[in-house]
């Protein structure tokens, strides 16, 4: 049998937040005690997390979320779905031909802005804000300023996350290094607490085209230029959904790779799965799945793919699944840190709303470059790109790059049924897969589905090459898993290996469902350490 965490599933009856910080759920809690929504309590736990959790997600990072919105009074009237695309694009002095001319064969992985896109995360926020913002913007952002300004304690994974860092990041990164040296040290970010504090009165341009985006002009060289900050990244895009498991799925679309998770839940419900998702067979069916749905995503993932044909071609791919045996197959020819969150609430209105967000670095601090002005820390979501030539993820200027960011929202006859989602580079999908599986076709309690060990496929280096690296991916099994799944895995021809129980590198998901009595019922991953449910 496999080990679960001594603990039960949260549940409230008004509001809830999940988040990988406990810090960041009080924040969350704080709006919704203040009349605010479930939208304005997602913007509120995401600043706060961008605050204290920089080694995840921040300022310097790109967004996407989705919003479900229906009315419990009215049970015959579906609800609707919105998706947030707040991912930023390339500079226009974007070249691929210098970084061939330097001997690249591949995007930069840190400390090279070339990896750095204009950030989306503001452009996000306000987007949100307008659209179904209750509070202002201040009042929403106060609790994370608060933390910014006053300091917070530093969480034991921030302070390993900067234990591990070599000279050029930590001399890059020295507010951090040179404050978050203990757990439990005040950690204080003036810079952070600034744009929080001027965003509501200057806006999205006082940010892009103020300080911070001076700084990241100066840093950039070249790279960006004031159109390219003035230009907004967010944008709405209709959600991509499929049915599975008893429910329809929501997800992102491309340039997200939150098809792969849909695509591989069509694919598991034509397996016969077996009744108890300690089976090693389990985990094989579902290996399979995932791998039948996601071997070509670096030929096929780019912003301009068209979500629902990948869906209907994956469909075709029933046969190249082993159902006793590993059908492995590798790419024709590259470990993410990331924070989803979720929240849900009855709004002033009667209406339900629930809220999937996750918001990034891409991989831990991201570049380990910091913009000048303000210390914040940017991302390297530009590792999403490629270098070949003329393939339509190929670093270029105004692009956005192929990106890991996967989150999801389940409805039953359009009445919300689950908000959930995780960080992990290019496992995400592969953990949602699971996470839906035990949710929906099992039909686990939040707490059972986030704490049951997983399986990820991961490649050789980074947690983002999974499809590219040399070989294919081999099967990571989480340490608390079924004791015979590694060898059992390894029988049936996958390349399998044991990993520590608990650990980060299988995500940090969080999940709120809502109960057909109406209840909130939530769960925040124990592998973020710090992570929160909480409602009321």
């Amino acid at each position: 049998m496999s080990i679960a965490t001594p603990r039960s599933t949260v549940r409230a009856r008004h509001h809830m937040v999940a988040s990988a910080d406990q810090l960041a759920t009080s924040a969350g809690l704080e709006i919704f005690a203040q009349g605010g929504n479930a939208v304005d309590a997602a913007i509120a736990t995401n600043a706060a997390i961008a605050v204290t959790g920089p080694h995840l997600c921040g300022i310097g990072g790109d967004l996407f979320a989705l919003i479900h919105i229906d009315d419990p009074a009215r049970p015959d009237t579906p609800g609707d779905t919105f998706a947030l695309n707040a991912s930023g694009r390339a500079g226009s002095g974007a070249d691929p031909a210098v970084l061939h001319a330097e001997g690249f064969t591949e995007m930069p992985f840190k400390l090279d802005v070339r990896s750095v896109t204009v950030p989306g995360c503001v452009d996000g926020w306000v987007a949100l804000h307008e659209r179904f913002g209750a509070l202002p913007l201040d009042v929403i952002l106060a609790p994370a300023r608060r933390l910014a300004a006053e300091g917070f304690p530093a969480s034991p994974l921030l302070v390993g996350s900067l234990r591990s860092l070599d000279a050029a990041s930590r001399q890059n990164l020295t507010e951090l290094a040179t404050q978050a040296t203990t757990v439990g040290a005040i950690v204080r970010r003036p810079g952070a607490a600034l744009v929080l504090a001027a965003l509501p009165a200057s806006g999205r341009d006082g940010f892009y085209l103020g300080a911070f985006g001076d700084g990241l002009l100066e840093l950039g060289a070249g790279l960006f230029d004031a159109d390219d900050l003035g230009t907004v990244q967010a944008n709405w895009v209709d959600p991509l959904t499929t049915s599975a498991f008893g429910v329809d799925l929501h997800t992102i679309g491309p340039n997200s790779q939150g098809y792969l998770a849909l695509a591989g839940a069509r694919l598991a419900e034509q397996l016969d799965l077996p009744d108890d998702p300690d089976d090693e067979r389990w985990a094989h069916l579902l290996i399979e799945a995932a791998n039948a749905a996601g071997f070509d995503r670096p030929d096929a993932l780019h912003e301009g793919a068209d979500g629902g044909a990948l869906l209907d071609a994956i469909d075709r791919r029933l046969d190249l699944i082993g159902l006793e045996h590993a059908s492995r197959r590798t790419t024709p020819t590259t470990d993410g840190d990331t924070t989803y969150l979720c929240t849900a609430g009855i709004d002033r209105d009667g209406r339900r709303i629930g809220v999937s967000l996750i918001q990034s670095n891409a991989s831990g601090f991201g570049s380990h470059l910091v913009e000048p002005n303000t210390g914040i820390n940017l991302h390297n979501r530009g590792i999403g790109f490629n270098l070949r030539e003329g393939h339509r993820a190929e670093f270029g200027p105004g692009r956005r790059p192929p990106h890991t960011l996967s989150p999801a929202v389940a409805t039953r006859s359009g009445r919300l049924a689950s908000v959930f989602g995780t960080m992990g580079g290019d496992a995400q999908p592969q953990i949602l897969l699971q996470i839906a599986a035990r949710l929906f076709h099992h039909g686990q309690s939040p707490t059972a589905a986030i704490d049951a060990a997983r399986w990820i496929l991961h490649g050789p280096n980074t947690g983002f090459d999974t499809w590219t690296g040399a070989g294919g991916p081999v099967v990571h099994v989480e340490g608390h898993a079924p004791s015979q799944w590694v060898e059992a895995l390894a029988a049936r021809g996958h390349r399998s290996e044991a990993r520590p129980p608990w650990d980060s590198g299988f995500g940090h998901a969080h999940a709120i469902v809502v109960e057909p009595s109406g209840m909130f019922a939530g769960a925040a991953d124990p592998r973020a350490v710090v992570g929160s449910a909480a409602g009321l």
